[in-house]
């Protein structure tokens, strides 16, 4: 999969294709649905496929300090992507002139322009332009006027309830991670690179890997978790602590992995954690042998969900 940065990007002779668009943070069950309907539309026309997002987050720029908390890093979102087999992975750099075009001007001078659409395919509640003034309709409207076909892909939902960035966005903020899941297609993941600790765990026969996550990163409510530790192709169960650690009077919020059955130095990597249950609160304890003894708990408990064994 080809990735480009900017309009700039695009190669010299770019000929037709068939794209979608959307910030497409988490890269859910829905997004899902839209990318792999691109990706069909495309090689029914013998045409490349073009997923088209943006950053920074427009919520960031529109109204500075108030970006969501960011699901998928633009790497990630960029593999997930690749996965559901598009040729191109497009990043907009967002910025107030971008925010301020037309919804004319913006299907004009980006898609039919620059990338040549043959095709467009959104979902059915796509809004596009300075406020958001351009919908489905419109872009139909202009398909028809510029010689492309617009596709609109209904919502996914189970019941009442539709698949979103901003549900998933809040069953992680509350530590269900199980909900999440099922939105996603798959666990949340939390990247990072580890760095150094207090050293405690270390102490207490309980290494674990600090995570410095991205400064928006979607962390998890406070509490422990059974979770998946990922460092390349390296898969393996971890209890994760996330909070400020009260019992040692701690005031910053860290997540902390600890890595069953491997031990390895895991500073400056970095690796993701797929958080698959809450397992308890972050609690106070009044002594260390009776954390201890909970976190011993944890751990069982970790590779109960997680169908691993101990040795």
């Amino acid at each position: 999969m080809q990735r480009w940065r900017g309009l700039d990007s695009i190669p010299t002779g770019w000929g037709r294709c068939v794209a979608t668009i959307g910030v497409f943070d988490g890269v859910h069950r829905g997004h899902q649905l839209i990318i792999r309907t691109a990706v069909a539309r495309a090689k029914e026309m013998g045409l490349p496929s073009v997923v088209i997002t943006f950053d920074p987050h427009p919520s960031e720029v529109l109204r500075p300090g108030s970006h969501p908390a960011e699901l998928t890093s633009l790497r990630r979102r960029a593999e997930l992507v690749e996965e559901l087999g598009a040729d191109v992975f497009c990043v907009l750099p967002f910025d107030l002139a971008l925010a301020s075009t037309s919804a004319t001007s913006f299907i004009h001078e980006i898609m039919v322009a620059r990338l040549h659409v043959a095709g467009v395919v959104v979902g059915e509640d796509f809004r596009f332009g300075h406020k958001g003034a351009g919908e489905l309709s419109t872009l139909i409207d202009l398909g028809a006027r510029w010689g492309f076909v617009a596709e609109g892909v209904p919502l996914v939902g189970d019941g009442s309830l539709r698949v979103s960035s901003t549900f998933v966005r809040a069953c992680v903020a509350a530590g269900d991670m199980r909900p999440a899941a099922l939105a996603l297609g798959r666990e949340h993941r939390l990247e990072g690179v580890v760095v150094h600790g207090d050293g405690r765990g270390t102490g207490l026969g309980i290494p674990t890997a600090n995570l410095d996550a991205a400064p928006h990163a979607a962390i998890p409510a406070d509490g422990v978790y059974a979770a998946w530790f990922n460092l390349g192709s390296r898969r393996s169960p971890a209890a994760v602590s996330i909070g400020t650690n009260p019992t040692f009077e701690g005031h910053e919020r860290r997540v902390e992995a600890f890595v069953l059955r491997d031990g390895a130095n895991f500073y400056g990597r970095r690796i993701g954690l797929d958080f698959v249950e809450r397992l308890r609160g972050m609690w106070k304890f009044d002594s260390v042998d009776l954390m201890m003894a909970e976190i011993d708990r944890d751990i069982a408990r970790t590779h109960e969900i997680l169908g691993t064994s101990p040795v």
